[in-house]
């Protein structure tokens, strides 16, 4: 599981969070970073504008608390999930609440598998995600390439694979970001940066109002790709096509509008958050 920079969210209410004892740290992290709903609008923005027609078939690779397959097969009928990933207490966890979120027809159609995404075989799929950067944990160019091509062997013929990415000034800095939300405060920590390797140390800690704190809750181990290096590795590993989809701006406060269009040229702003489709 991996972090979104900060937007703006429309969070469920918790409450009884008052001390770091009584926290669920994965609860934490879907009410501070997950927005499902969110996800899956843009997903369906992508398949109407690239394909013409509305995706059925769902694999999240690096699934986690498979925020993303639990709201998929909750918004059509026809739709299907499958989740991968390596974390076994993580998937448990998932496992556990399904069937508080989800009703038995809803259930029959989602899937959820521990395994590696470089060698887990599903059936074809509409579209993959990777989504929340956690391919990020890849650091090399050889590594990135292997994984888009394993990416590509799972896909139908008209399949879309779709993946965020993260970028701007602020990124390259060693910084702290806080936000205030429902009886807890996240925080966001780039702890360390090197320009030479492009590799990165993030962490994401939570603290209450009574002043108990969980220090590096969860923590990322990654390489900080560009832009232009995941288009570049898509169309290597064969991908026919690529399509970047920035997020428009809101003009009275400079923050991202949750509006987003194909762009071939972006804002160098200080933090900005963009999907790349590879086109198969």
């Amino acid at each position: 599981m991996s972090r979104r920079p900060a937007k703006k969210r429309k969070l469920p209410k918790k409450k009884g969070w008052k001390t770091a004892k009584g926290a669920d740290l994965l609860e934490l992290y879907e009410q501070s970073v997950q927005e499902p709903e969110s996800e899956i609008d843009i997903i369906d923005q992508i398949w109407s504008e690239q394909r013409g027609r509305e995706a059925t078939l769902l694999r999240e690779d690096f699934c986690g608390t498979a925020a993303i397959s639990i709201e998929w097969v909750k918004r059509r009928e026809a739709n299907e999930a499958i989740g991968v990933d390596l974390d076994v207490p993580t998937l448990e966890w998932t496992r556990n609440r399904l069937g508080d979120r989800l009703d038995d027809r809803q259930l029959s159609r989602i899937d959820l598998i521990e395994g590696n995404v470089l060698s887990t075989e599903t059936k074809k799929c509409d579209t993959i995600l990777a989504t929340n950067f956690s391919y990020y944990i890849f650091k090399t160019r050889d590594a990135v390439r292997d994984y888009y091509k394993t990416v590509l062997s799972g896909l139908v013929d008209d399949g879309l694979f779709i993946l965020d990415a993260y970028g701007g000034s602020d990124s390259f800095k060693e910084m702290t970001e806080d936000r205030d939300l429902d009886g807890f405060t996240y925080t966001w920590d780039q702890n360390f940066y090197d320009p030479i390797t492009g590799d990165v140390t993030n962490h994401i800690h939570f603290k209450f109002p009574d002043g108990t704190k969980i220090k590096k809750a969860f923590t990322y181990e990654w390489r900080l790709w560009t832009l232009p290096e995941i288009r570049e590795l898509l169309l290597e590993a064969g991908f026919s096509n690529t399509v970047v989809y920035w997020e428009g701006t809101e003009e009275d406060t400079g923050e991202g509008d949750g509006e987003w269009a194909v762009s071939e040229r972006g804002e160098a702003c200080e933090g900005w958050v963009a999907y790349i489709v590879g086109i198969k």
